[in-house]
């Protein structure tokens, strides 16, 4: 869409267009919406101050760019925002040329401007990587990674940072209030200049005092932070006021080196009920724009972070010992209620994933009981830390690993696929996974009691299999839930619930032995040496990857072995990334639905007859 040119009221007109088509479609299809609505005034100025067709537009976790995949020729694609097929909720240059990288995760944004500078410079071409970050991402220490790169090279570079005082929850940490403060960004811009001025026509002695000024003044203006490592820092703007946006992203452009733009927005700008910092407007599934309600009431069986958050509760409220840390996702991990009402035991340490883990080791050498909760995919973040400051010290921090496996429309960069993957080989590491609510339970009372590194994964939303009594977790203990006549079902977590419902997809065809797994490491080597002698057919259920999965554990145990399985299949994840999608919609482009299972083995064994 061709915006230079247009008027002032032409573009007001625009923001109000595009913020409602974004409530219409994410009022159907689910999705991010106040982050999004808060900067479409800001990606406007984008786009018509610089050109998406050769500057990188580079958005840093880019849930905050539906109104640059408005702008960039999906408008009409749009209704298929975040479904099975359709656009993705994340930047993704497979779907258009002027989506420059994919993202889904915080704080990447700036090293892949610097990345992209580069590559400009040693090309000789005219282009500017234009980055949009958000406040709450400037928390963690990436993001200065790169800036301190930025300020020694000087590539030009212009970042907007967006400041909305709130990224996903409650902002965390002195950067985050640093950059809320309300100095007038025009007063300071012109102090500055007109200071500059004077600093050139005054004689040494003079301006000596005069520049000991400057500084000082500048101590007490947001930008110091950013001049210090060398960017030049503007603002804050008021970042819904479209002519200043273009007129100060004009002058940053122009200055031909690294600029930070400081952007002042309000989250949810455009639909009264979701503006300010409210955490639930961020995301959200279907709801009703006349009155914000959802159109789906919650109901059915607890999800597993509601099950979580409240036995971690419980045990909290019996044992002072017992500690928790997040990484700016106290809604999503139900760990707001335990920060909420134990402040000085439970906290909230912002999007900094590498400190998160590494904070919670001293607290367990000191005697106290750690658990860190974070999603499958942002614990990949960590994954030195685990290995380095956990593992190596064999300290007894609990990892409790949320969304693990499909989570649905968030696609690609959220699909908790690796953790047992990634996990599985570091020492003195165990792995668990529980299977319905009584077995969640009960393995983080096991948790509470256990000393050492361990890892316990769950699904995002309730678990496949329904309730039931289940005995107490045993450190390399299995549990053979039922006895078959000749093949075995091997589930480890959500996995168990997978094979359940297979099993009664097959019918009377089959009547298959089922094995809860429940560690994949320690395995119980004994259970699986009496089983290996009593079932020649195998089929493993787990919601991970394959490879380095499940399958492969039990593999390399019976390698070494004198009586194995004669025939192991798995029903894991393939060698690629999953799509986004509804959970049920993917699974079923997978083959991994309980019917498409069922068939499958049915399939194999009559192929093996």
């Amino acid at each position: 869409m061709e915006i230079k040119g247009k008027t002032p009221q032409e573009l007001a007109e625009l923001a109000e267009k595009i913020r409602q088509r974004i409530l219409e479609v994410v009022s159907r299809n689910g999705g991010h919406l106040s982050s999004t609505l808060g900067a479409v005034d800001l990606i406007i100025g984008m786009h018509y101050v610089f050109d998406a067709s050769k500057d990188p537009f580079i958005f840093d976790v880019s849930h905050q760019a539906y109104a640059h995949k408005l702008l960039t020729d999906r408008w009409e694609a749009f209704d298929t925002l975040r479904q099975f097929g359709g656009i993705s909720g994340y930047t993704n240059p497979e779907e258009s040329p002027y989506d420059y990288y994919k993202a889904g995760h915080s704080s990447t944004s700036i090293s892949l401007a610097v990345g992209a500078a580069k590559a400009i410079r040693l090309k000789g071409e005219d282009r500017i990587p234009v980055v949009m970050i958000g406040d709450g991402s400037m928390s963690a220490g990436m993001v200065y990674e790169a800036l301190n790169e930025l300020g020694d090279r000087k590539y030009p570079v212009v970042i907007i940072l967006n400041d909305n005082e709130m990224s996903i929850a409650k902002p965390i940490g002195a950067i985050s209030r640093y950059l809320s403060k309300g100095m007038a960004g025009p007063f300071y811009q012109k102090f500055k200049k007109k200071t500059e001025s004077l600093l050139e026509m005054l004689p040494e002695s003079a301006s000596y005092m005069a520049k000991k000024f400057e500084e000082s003044f500048r101590l007490i203006t947001p930008g110091v932070l950013f001049e210090e490592l060398g960017i030049e820092y503007i603002g804050p703007i008021d970042g819904h006021d479209i002519p200043s946006i273009i007129e100060t992203l004009q002058i940053a452009k122009a200055m031909g080196k690294p600029v930070i733009v400081h952007a002042q927005t309000t989250k949810g700008k455009g639909y009264r009920i979701a503006e300010g910092p409210l955490e639930h407007w961020h995301g959200v599934g279907p709801f009703d724009i006349e009155t914000g309600e959802p159109l789906k009431k919650s109901s059915g069986p607890k999800s597993a972070t509601k099950i979580f958050s409240e036995t971690l509760m419980e045990l909290a409220d019996r044992d002072s010992r017992i500690v928790g840390v997040t990484a700016a996702m106290p809604g999503g991990t139900g760990l707001g209620p335990l920060i909420e009402k134990y402040p000085d035991r439970f906290w909230d340490v912002a999007i900094a994933e590498q400190h998160a883990v590494t904070s919670m080791g001293p607290l367990a050498k000191e005697g106290f009981k750690p658990f860190c909760a974070i999603y499958s995919t942002f614990l990949q973040r960590g994954y030195d830390q685990v290995i380095h400051d956990i593992a190596l010290m064999d300290l007894g921090v609990t990892f409790a690993i949320d969304r693990a496996g499909i989570v649905g429309e968030d696609g690609e960069t959220h699909q908790g696929a690796f953790d047992i993957s990634y996990l599985r080989p570091i020492p003195n590491l165990t792995l668990m996974a529980p299977y319905n609510e009584t077995s969640l339970r009960k393995a983080l009372h096991f948790a509470a009691d256990y000393s050492r590194p361990l890892a316990l994964r769950y699904p995002r939303g309730a678990f496949m299999a329904s309730d039931s009594e289940v005995p107490d977790y045993e450190l390399g203990r299995a549990h053979l839930m039922k006895k078959g006549a000749e093949i075995l079902f091997v589930g480890y977590g959500n996995g168990v619930g997978r094979a359940i419902l297979t099993a009664e997809a097959l019918g009377s065809d089959y009547a298959p032995a089922l094995l809860d797994l429940r560690f994949v490491k320690p395995l119980d080597e004994t259970l699986l040496r009496e089983l290996a002698s009593r079932y020649k057919t195998w089929f493993v259920f787990s919601d991970g990857a394959r490879m380095g999965g499940v399958a492969s554990a039990l593999e390399e145990f019976f390698e070494g072995e004198n009586l194995a399985p004669e025939r192991m299949v798995s029903f894991e994840y393939d060698d690629a990334f999953i799509p986004h999608g509804k959970t049920a919609v993917v699974e079923e482009h997978l083959g991994l639905r309980p019917e498409q299972l069922a068939e499958r083995v049915r399939n194999f064994m009559q192929g093996i007859r």
